[in-house]
């Protein structure tokens, strides 16, 4: 009787084994499966998500300055309109060379400033900066040293910054072709000049030596007849109408 019992209790262990088996396998196809719907449902918000993101992607937009008082920095232009919005990158074109070459002889060395271009993070602060700031002062005090000067601002619609460079681009590939072309003019002119101071002296040569040998020498002439002038056609006329 002990053998047939101790044979049969392992038996009994080993079926409630298998179902215990059963039960974790079950359990974990369960989670799996609710782990996967987890899943695709976190993909799909976050598609969603980027979806909103990429519409509503804020575009930069450019601001032209066509006044720009005198003393006036970047810094200054910052500081005044990032109170209305978030400011990119900021471009002010200097006055010409020869205008600075003036002032210089005046005697005062300030640079400044013709035009600017400002970039806002947002475009539809742009427009809206444009829309209302134009012809105000610049300054909201009354000490400060922009007071007396109007914002002359507009929004320029599809411009980039990209634009801006290559016209600035553009503009020092004619100031240079413009430079190369005066100093090859300068020097046909001095060539030419220095070929005539020559042609001078050698002449100024042969003439002292014909001189020294007794030679006579005859002086060229212009042989061209000039034309008469306004006043000599008048009188002319007047003769003619007294002859007559």
């Amino acid at each position: 009787m002990d053998e047939e019992m101790a044979t049969d209790v392992p038996k009994i262990v080993t079926e409630e084994s298998n179902d215990y088996k059963e039960d974790d396998d079950n359990s974990k196809n369960d989670y799996s499966e609710v782990n996967d719907e987890e899943l695709k449902e976190q993909a799909g918000v976050d598609s969603k998500k980027q979806q909103q993101t990429v519409g509503s992607k804020c575009l930069p937009g450019i601001v032209y300055i066509g006044h720009i008082p005198p003393r006036l920095r970047p810094k200054h232009m910052r500081n005044m309109l990032s109170l209305y919005g978030e400011i990119g990158r900021i471009f002010l074109q200097p006055e010409d060379r020869s205008v600075k070459r003036k002032k210089k002889k005046a005697g005062t060395k300030v640079t400044s400033f013709t035009e600017g271009w400002v970039e806002f993070r947002d475009k539809r602060v742009a427009k809206r900066v444009a829309a209302s700031l134009h012809n105000t002062p610049m300054g909201s005090r009354k000490r400060s040293r922009f007071v007396s000067d109007l914002w002359n601002i507009k929004y320029l619609h599809r411009f980039q910054w990209c634009h801006l460079s290559e016209r600035l681009a553009y503009e020092m590939t004619v100031l240079q072709q413009r430079l190369r072309t005066e100093i090859s003019q300068a020097k046909r002119e001095t060539n030419f000049y220095l070929a005539n101071v020559e042609k001078s002296q050698n002449m100024d040569k042969l003439r002292r030596k014909r001189e020294k040998k007794g030679e006579n020498i005859k002086e060229k002439m212009w042989d061209f007849t000039q034309r008469r002038t306004e006043d000599e056609i008048q009188i002319s006329r007047l003769r003619k109408q007294t002859t007559c």
